[in-house]
C-alpha cells in the first residue's frame, strides 16, 4: 500500500462499489467532481465491520488495485429507502438520472445481499479534501 501522509493513518479506509473496474470508475466521478455522495445498505455496516459515517470525519478512498487515492469528508448522512431516493441525490451519486441510478443500484444489490424496493441506505454526502498521490 502507499505510504500514506501521517493524518490518514488510522483513517477508515474504503473502496467504493464491488469489484476492482467499479471501484475505479466511480472513483474518478469523485476526483472529475461528479460524484460527491454515496449509498449503502444500512445493513453492511456494523461495529465488527464498516463503521458508519460520521459527520466532520475524513475517509481515504482506495482505487481498484487498493492504493490510497483520495481522502473525502462526511458532510452529511441520512438514512432513507431505496424507492425515496430522490433525483437530486441520485445525480450528486454521479449515477444519475434516477432511473439509470435506480437500475445499477438495485443490480449492486441484488449482487451484495438482496434487494428490495424499501430497503433502508444508509446516504451520504461527502467533500473531496485531497488527491493522494498513487
Amino acid at each position: 500500500m502507499t505510504e500514506l501522509p501521517e493524518q490518514y493513518r488510522d483513517a477508515v479506509k474504503f473502496a467504493f462499489g464491488d469489484t476492482p473496474e467499479l471501484a475505479d470508475q466511480l472513483l474518478a466521478l469523485v476526483l472529475e467532481g461528479h460524484k460527491t455522495a454515496t449509498c449503502a445498505a444500512l445493513t453492511s455496516f456494523s461495529d465488527e465491520g464498516e463503521p458508519l459515517p460520521v459527520v466532520g470525519r475524513r475517509d481515504v478512498v482506495l482505487d481498484g488495485q487498493g492504493r490510497p487515492a483520495a481522502v473525502l469528508e462526511t458532510k452529511a448522512v441520512m438514512v432513507c429507502r431505496f424507492d425515496e431516493v430522490d433525483a437530486a441525490f441520485a445525480e450528486e451519486e454521479g449515477e444519475g438520472p434516477l432511473d439509470e441510478w435506480r437500475k445499477g443500484h438495485e443490480a449492486y444489490f441484488r449482487r451484495n445481499g438482496g434487494f428490495s424496493p424499501d430497503m433502508e441506505l444508509l446516504c451520504e454526502r461527502f467533500r473531496l479534501v485531497e488527491v493522494l498521490k498513487r
